[in-house]
């Protein structure tokens, strides 16, 4: 057996594919036993800070089997969202009706038991529960107005819709309210009524989407707007540099011409981009470093795509809203899959500066491949450990066990760090070696003090702005969806921002390379990868605005992991976007010192 094809068998052994869990047919025999799952608990402000929903002092149903029991087969990604699905102990049956209330458990109010259920109806806890995969949602209690005291409800109900054996929809509303006093007793209980319904098993998750938010006319608005945007900019760059270009090529032709007559050239005109075409091409400083960050830059891109493209086909394995977890399963399959994206493309890059094996060989080639390999890992599990400690400390469903850390780090020991060295040798063995237009000079020649439009402190912060300007109103989409208890479902609008995104990056990153070249500065590399990765700063920007005003997240746990999630997103998009700014200005130095005759 080959060695891929036993990383591929690991694979699938330790991280099911993603797909296999909506094969489920959700078919039942009438009077069959079915499975109340209660999953989590936490303040509705605080998305993260969710416990575990018999953390709270409230009593287990009496007679109820297995109670508390977890339940099998959860993924990777359902346990890394925080969910933790237990039986709730509640006997329920398809079809059977429980019209009247039964006290499923009693108990009585200790002192300790008030402050923590008290202190939980003030901060507006919820709980999510659910039932053959569709989730419903319930308050533990309320304050009633005008009068300083906790109440807590203690009766439930759920409305079961079916079609034939399958569970159409799920609706819980709850009652009872009972004042959280020391001493009181409270008698819980859940009544069952179900009704059939017309409605297909195939669109029941439907009344989950809110369509009114998501399909609103300023989100198609804002696709518009972006839309001319890229058609612009695009034209602007074209005519710019085209009529730009040509005016410099002429130029140039006109002083060989007096060149070849004995004619000496202007000093006035012995400026431009022309001028460096002997050091244009120099490798970029701390070559391994960039040379790293431009494979993962391109592992990334093949992730979002793949993961907004594995969306997309929902309707042929399942849409992945539907599935808990089920985003974050295919974001980690990508990343593992994509790995040999980023030796390539590293390997590739280094490679191309060294003209022969041995002089690469005298490189530090296989510290480059080290980098690649643990430069985004590195840097999440540094965020996500410091997380992981902070949950552990409050005790939240929000922390990672340890099994499944093993299993990560597993996949990405025997799957992801095996096909980046193989991207690499494939980088290092077929990819261009020393294939510049221009020959690059001994001496490095001096940098001239720029004016202010071609220093590139100035040309950085404004190439990310536009860039930013194309996705901002996609972003609020997407941290609604996430912060907001919201179903992100429109993925065919993230992937045109996407595509938008890249094309205005490109475009940008461009035209600050061109005035830096201009400016007959030869260091252009890092100059275009940060000019396109600017734009994930001004993201950063977006999400301190985000939690200021648009959320009302209080608490040391719940800022951590807002403001750890939005870190990593930002490098994330500075990363990809910097990518995307240097692929282009690579293409537009190549392509004009292409067309230049030199000595």
């Amino acid at each position: 057996m080959s060695p891929s094809i036993r990383f591929l068998l690991l694979l699938l052994l330790l991280f099911p594919p993603p797909t296999l869990s909506s094969l489920s047919t959700h078919k039942y025999d009438p009077s069959s036993r079915l499975t109340l799952y209660v999953n989590k608990i936490g303040p509705y402000a605080n998305p993260q800070e969710t416990y575990p929903y018999y953390s709270l002092p409230w009593c287990k149903p009496e007679e109820g089997h297995q109670v508390n029991e977890k339940k099998e087969g959860v993924s990777i990604g359902e346990t890394l969202e925080g969910h933790e699905l237990r039986n709730s102990g509640y006997h329920i049956f398809f079809g059977v009706n429980s019209p009247h209330s039964e006290t499923s458990c009693t108990q009585v109010l200790k002192k300790n038991d008030v402050e923590e259920l008290g202190r939980a109806v003030r901060e507006q806890y919820f709980y999510q529960m659910y039932f053959d995969d569709l989730p419903v949602w319930g308050m533990v209690g309320e304050t009633v107005k005008g009068q300083d005291k906790e109440y807590i409800f203690t009766q439930r109900h759920l409305s079961v819709g079916y079609n034939n054996n399958r569970i159409i929809e799920v609706n819980m509303t709850s009652d009872g309210l009972e004042p959280l006093e020391v001493g009181h007793t409270l008698s819980f209980s859940l009544t069952v009524t179900w009704h059939k319904t017309s409605k297909s098993f195939h669109n029941r998750f439907e009344r989950y989407l809110d369509n009114e938010f998501f399909e609103h006319q300023i989100h198609w608005f804002s696709i518009f707007n972006a839309f001319m945007m890229v058609i612009f900019l695009c034209g602007m760059v074209a005519l710019i540099l085209v009529r730009t270009l040509r005016k410099d090529y002429q130029k140039y032709e006109r002083d060989e011409e007096i060149d070849l007559e004995g004619m000496e050239r202007s000093i006035v005109e012995d400026s431009g981009w022309k001028q460096i075409h002997g050091d244009v091409f120099r490798p970029p400083k701390y070559l391994m470093i960039f040379a790293s960050l431009i494979g993962t830059g391109w592992q990334l891109i093949v992730i979002i795509a793949g993961v907004i493209l594995f969306a997309i086909a929902g309707p042929v394995h399942g849409d992945v809203y539907e599935e808990r977890g089920e985003v974050i399963t295919a974001f980690i399959v990508c990343y593992t899959l994509s790995s040999v994206v980023a030796g390539f493309a590293s390997g590739r890059y280094y490679r191309q500066f060294f003209g022969t094996p041995r002089l690469e060989a005298s490189s530090r080639w296989q510290m480059t491949m080290g980098v690649t390999v643990l430069l985004l890992p590195c840097v999440a599990a540094v965020v996500l450990s410091g997380l992981n400690g902070i949950a552990l400390w409050y005790g939240t469903t929000a922390s990672i066990p340890f099994g499944v850390m093993f299993k990560i780090f597993a996949i990405w020991c025997f799957v992801s760090i095996p096909l980046s060295v193989l991207g690499t040798m494939f980088g290092r063995h077929f990819g261009r070696k020393n294939c510049f237009p221009c020959r690059v000079n001994s001496i490095p020649r001096q940098i001239p003090d720029p004016a202010w439009y071609g220093n590139p402190v100035f040309l950085v912060p404004l190439s990310g702005i536009l860039p930013f300007g194309s996705i901002f109103i996609e972003l609020y989409f997407i941290f609604t969806s996430y912060w907001n208890y919201k179903f992100y479902y429109v993925y065919g609008f993230m992937l045109l921002v996407f595509i938008i995104l890249a094309i205005v990056t490109m475009c940008s990153t461009i035209v600050s390379v061109y005035f830096l070249l201009n400016a007959e500065n030869y260091h252009w590399q890092w100059t275009a990868l940060f000019s396109g990765g600017f734009s994930g700063f001004y993201v950063f920007l977006y999400a301190l605005y985000y939690f200021y005003f648009k959320t009302n997240m209080t608490g040391l746990l719940q800022t951590c992991f807002y403001f750890g999630y939005m870190g990593l997103q930002s490098f994330g998009m500075s990363l990809l976007c910097g990518t995307f700014g240097f692929a282009s200005a690579s293409w537009f130095v190549r392509t004009i010192f292409q067309n230049v005759k030199v000595d």
